[in-house]
């Protein structure tokens, strides 16, 4: 094996292999050599390159979606650094443990004109969960470090002045990697180097320091949690929402015990990944029609509920923040380990703990309550689902029927990974196998970096990964592509309305007299030229007949992955959409 001989580089590799995080996704770069040779020379790593560091940073967070734990990106000094933002963004409000870690430049070549030098120290600060600033070693590259910064060695000797370096790096390393271990939150490790940078040596020159620190087991207010329980046994019209949440992650005795229960409804998403007959998907289908009732005060009011218990991530629906937000329950109940976003502005507490500890409790000491709540939601989810499908014997071709052919089409246990804007929201409107796992990037709910992740995501799935996207996300992400360790199994759709459907169906569109060019961007690019530069199997439909055909071929095994492009009319999906909650009031 060959180490670099620069002690920071030694240090990070040493720390991250203690703590056995694996996955290393490197952008090639000159400043951060000592760390690619650290990592890409020790086995133990499983090392990718990808060069666009914004897809490499979204395939990290693939990675580390799924298997739900610390992966590495890295790059070099400067505006390469920057490009990892948006994946960074995303992971902070997804609760995703993305290691960052940048070389950089001295402190003292910062802000001189140095190429590539950028002011990297916190620069994610806003959204990270801890920034570790390494210091330089004095011990490497000496003579330059006493003739540009002797000032900070502070009288001391470069033996003595090292140590305090390697005892501080050490020590915020510790801090960083034992909280993206023990909170899956993103950290940054920002580490400078001073030329040269090649030089290695065949054995270790030292032995880092690491203190391991575990989370500290939080225990439920058993008090208030008492408390909690008399209401939950009073209430006749509670609700359950969930948002963004792992599949697998809810005993099903607790989902029995919630589905059962005549004054509970549990709304749920695709995302949430959470399924019972009982349960109520497609949230929009049932707000929809109360929302066009000349009566709609009044059902609403009817139908306000006494507590609202939410856990996971985002919720997509806008219907039910809308709703909830103007017809405030009395308790609003978040459980999480960390966070509990006030989302309807009714927060009243956060229980820190996971779903399956708090129904343990909860569940084991509640009663079932004489309602009337799940059977009225009940026949309006019997409504929609029978005014659905005779709405879609109706319609012409459009993105709302592609949908409602791809969602039954799913293959059971496949991963399902689905862009922003459109895609998510379509998908929300229809029924999907229980088997399938459903992911998005709703942290922030940006179309970039879906196929990246998507693709990351796929690499240590067991079963194949299907994608599908916009077209604007699947340009915006193209890049994506160009990474070579896309499975021959994966799968991407890309819904092709030549623009940003999601903006006709936004209001204002009649007030903008460059809608076209500015809202939806309207475009003409063909996708087919895409595929073929990136080695993919290409297919093109435009109509309900051939989707229909094309579909069992599309998920066949094949040597390559394969793209399949669904054109749909520019200036009808938005009328069809619409008209779809016109039609099941």
């Amino acid at each position: 094996m060959k180490y670099s001989i620069i002690p920071s580089s030694q240090t990070v590799v040493y720390h991250c292999k203690a703590r056995g995080i694996k996955n290393i996704i490197i952008s090639p770069g000159s400043r951060n050599a000592p760390l690619t040779i650290g990592f890409t020379e020790d086995p133990y790593f499983n090392c990718f390159s990808i060069v666009d560091e914004r897809c490499a940073a979204f395939f990290a967070m693939g990675i580390a979606q799924q298997l739900k734990e610390p992966t590495v990106v890295l790059c070099t000094s400067g505006s390469a650094l920057l490009n990892y933002y948006p994946a960074i963004s995303e992971a902070f409000y997804s609760d995703i443990p993305l290691v960052v870690i940048s070389a950089d430049r001295p402190p003292y070549k910062v802000d001189i004109g140095d190429g590539q030098t950028i002011r990297q120290e916190d620069v994610f600060k806003n959204h990270i969960a801890f920034s570790a600033n390494l210091k330089l070693d004095v011990s490497h590259a000496t003579e330059k470090v006493l003739k540009y910064d002797a000032p900070n060695l502070s009288g001391r000797n470069i033996d003595e002045a090292q140590l305090a370096v390697q005892e501080f790096n050490d020590t915020v390393l510790d801090k960083a990697l034992n909280l993206v271990c023990n909170q899956n939150s993103p950290i940054h490790i920002n580490v400078p180097f001073e030329e040269p940078l090649y030089e290695v040596a065949t054995e270790p020159t030292l032995t880092p320091k690491v203190n391991f620190k575990n989370e500290e087991s939080r225990e439920l207010d058993s008090e208030y949690l008492h408390a909690c329980i008399e209401v939950w046994n009073r209430a006749k019209r509670k609700i359950v929402l969930v948002g963004v949440n792992s599949p697998n992650t809810v005993d099903q005795k607790y989902l029995e015990l919630l589905a059962m229960d005549p004054s509970v409804i549990v709304l749920t998403e695709c995302t949430s990944n959470l399924h019972h007959p009982n349960f109520f998907p497609s949230i929009d289908s049932i707000i929809a029609p109360i929302e066009k009732s000349p009566k709609k005060e009044e059902l609403f009011k009817e139908l306000q509920p006494e507590v609202v218990l939410t856990f996971g991530g985002l919720i997509v629906s806008k219907k039910i923040k809308a709703y909830l937000r103007e017809y405030s329950p009395t308790y609003h109940w978040h459980i999480d380990v960390q966070k509990a976003p006030n989302t309807f502005f009714s927060l009243t507490h956060h229980f820190k703990t996971d779903p399956n500890t708090f129904f343990g409790k909860l569940l084991n000491k509640s009663l079932v309550s004489k309602s009337a709540y799940q059977q009225y939601w009940s026949k309006a989810k019997e409504h929609y689902i029978n005014r659905r499908e005779q709405y879609m014997k109706e319609i012409p071709f459009s993105d709302m029927l592609a949908f409602n052919h791809l969602m039954g089409s799913v293959p059971n246990n496949y991963q399902l990974q689905l862009g922003n804007s459109s895609a998510i929201r379509y998908a929300q409107l229809f029924d999907l196998d229980s088997s399938v796992s459903v992911f998005c990037n709703r942290g922030t709910s940006g179309i970039d970096g879906s196929t990246s992740t998507a693709i990351g995501a796929a690499l240590y799935a067991e079963a194949p990964t299907l994608l599908i996207s916009g077209d604007l996300s699947f340009l915006y992400d193209s890049n994506a592509l160009w990474i070579k360790y896309i499975r021959p199994d994966f799968r991407i759709i890309v819904i092709n309305n030549s623009g940003g459907g999601i903006f006709r169906i936004l209001p204002g569109k009649e007030k903008s007299d460059n809608f076209e060019t500015f809202f939806e961007t309207t475009h003409q690019i063909d996708l087919s030229q895409i595929a073929k530069t990136y080695n993919f199997d290409f297919i093109s439909v435009a109509d309900e007949t051939s989707l229909e055909s094309e579909l069992d071929q599309f998920y066949a095994k094949s040597h390559r992955p394969k793209i399949m492009e669904i054109k749909t009319p520019r200036l009808l999906n938005d009328e069809i959409l619409l008209g779809y909650f016109d039609f099941i009031y």
